[in-house]
């Protein structure tokens, strides 16, 4: 595996403190991840006491979101905590287009969203097809902790969000509008392999007391049929997390995440005694073994509680970020 982007401590607690500059991020974006206090200087970032704390994210924007993760941690916040702040930067992005604001619609021109999440006592929540809504994580945490239920979808997930206080939101940009404009010219839809925008974000979570945490956000397939929902917000598929042995997430075409129940699959074999890398390497040839995936990428990322991480895909190309305190990598899946 290729790794690059090593920053040392230093310049790496300098990012929580200020952030000014990390990959281009909007003023907005940095506000939300570290409130008003953007302006204190690196000094008054205080160290965290116990080393361990680790997240994973997919894809290149996971290691902008794994900085908003820590910037919570370093706050007092908790593996959940990790993953609800890291989401929340990548859905008020506007320029991406896979999840949150500004991903690409359904065939009918409507941005629908997809996430869950699950922490190490089991605890899960989940929406589906949910619109106007620019945090569907954060819904989906309040479904695992103000509701008896699991999963909330379309209108009902929306009147959930707005009763807790979230604000409707127009979710299509004029950007994600003229993509779907020329995508009506041809109606064709033929999804190309790690180039459908990226189309999950899965991060994994686990903090300095050994606490895990999951959760999965996205707009889903491109242009697919209005109602379509795929694996990131279905438990033990997008995403599984057992407390007692490790965290597992999913990227890429969700049907085919979906019947083989992937991230359960996975974390059961890091159960059994395999390495994250292996249960990673041992789910996707279930995949390959049991469809044609020439047209197809799925992806895993899975975390056990020890710290130890691995992923693997299909086809080259996928990509996640890790960081820990001491570290920051964007490293490139193996696959086949």
């Amino acid at each position: 595996m290729s790794q690059s982007n090593k920053p040392n401590r230093r310049s790496f607690i300098g990012k929580l403190a200020s952030l000014g500059g990390v990959l281009g991020l909007a003023p907005f974006a940095i506000n939300r991840m570290i409130g008003a206090e953007i302006a204190k200087p690196v000094n008054t970032i205080t160290p965290l006491d116990k080393p361990g704390a680790t997240m994973v994210s997919t894809w290149n924007h996971g290691i902008q979101a794994n900085i908003a993760g820590f910037s919570a941690l370093s706050k007092g916040g908790t593996a959940l905590d990790m993953i609800e702040a890291a989401a929340k930067l990548v859905e008020e992005d506007a320029e991406g287009l896979s999840v949150g604001i500004g991903g690409l619609p359904d065939r009918d021109g409507i941005v629908t969203l997809d996430a869950c999440c699950m922490d190490h006592t089991g605890q899960a929540g989940s929406v589906a097809a949910m619109q106007d809504i620019m945090y569907p994580l954060s819904v989906a945490r309040k479904v695992m902790e103000e509701t008896p239920h699991v999963m909330l979808v379309g209108e009902g997930a929306k009147m959930f969000a707005l009763e807790s206080g979230f604000k409707s939101t127009d979710l299509l940009t004029e950007k994600a509008r003229e993509a779907w404009l020329r995508w009506m010219e041809k109606h064709e839809y033929k999804p190309v392999i790690n180039i459908e925008n990226h189309d999950t974000i899965g991060i994994l979570a686990l903090d300095n007391e050994g606490r895990l945490s999951g959760g999965c956000t996205t707009s889903g397939v491109a242009y697919k049929m209005h109602g379509r929902v795929g694996d990131s917000p279905i438990i033990g598929a997008g995403l599984f997390v057992d407390g007692a042995v490790g965290a597992a997430t999913a990227t890429g075409l969700g049907e085919a995440v979906m019947r083989t129940v992937g991230s359960f699959l996975v974390v059961e074999l890091m159960r059994g005694g395999l390495h994250p890398q292996a249960a990673c390497e041992t789910a996707v040839k279930r995949i390959i073994d049991s469809m044609d995936v020439s047209n197809l990428q799925v992806g895993y990322l899975a975390l056990d509680k020890t710290g130890r991480h691995g992923a693997h895909a299909i086809h080259s190309g996928f990509n996640y970020a890790l960081t820990t305190l001491k570290t920051e990598n964007l490293i490139d899946a193996t696959h086949g």
